[in-house]
């Protein structure tokens, strides 16, 4: 018995698949099934990155937050109190 698995995947890397694939003269279901089955029999080391991925965009706002932590730059001051916190976040 077999059933169908349908699942979204980036159109360029389904085409370089396809194609790699068609180059060693194996249909790209197979591809699919072999690795279905290694990694159900353990032989297929998947590394799964546990560090987040992130966007061009949020990647270069956190490397310049950095820049400014070590320059002591846009840092706002410590508080005590919450009042004191107030006080200051009023005043921006």
């Amino acid at each position: 018995m077999t059933t169908q698995v349908i699942f979204k995947i980036d159109k360029t890397l389904k085409d370089r698949a396809m194609k790699k694939a068609q180059e060693k003269g194996i249909p790209f279901s197979a591809v699919l099934k072999l690795a279905t089955k290694a990694f159900v029999d353990d032989r297929l080391d998947i590394d799964v990155a546990m560090q987040p991925q992130l966007n061009e965009k949020t990647r270069k706002m956190l490397k310049q937050a950095v820049e400014d932590i070590k320059q002591g730059k846009n840092l706002s001051p410590v508080f005590d109190n919450a009042r004191d916190m107030n006080k200051y976040l009023d005043s921006l």
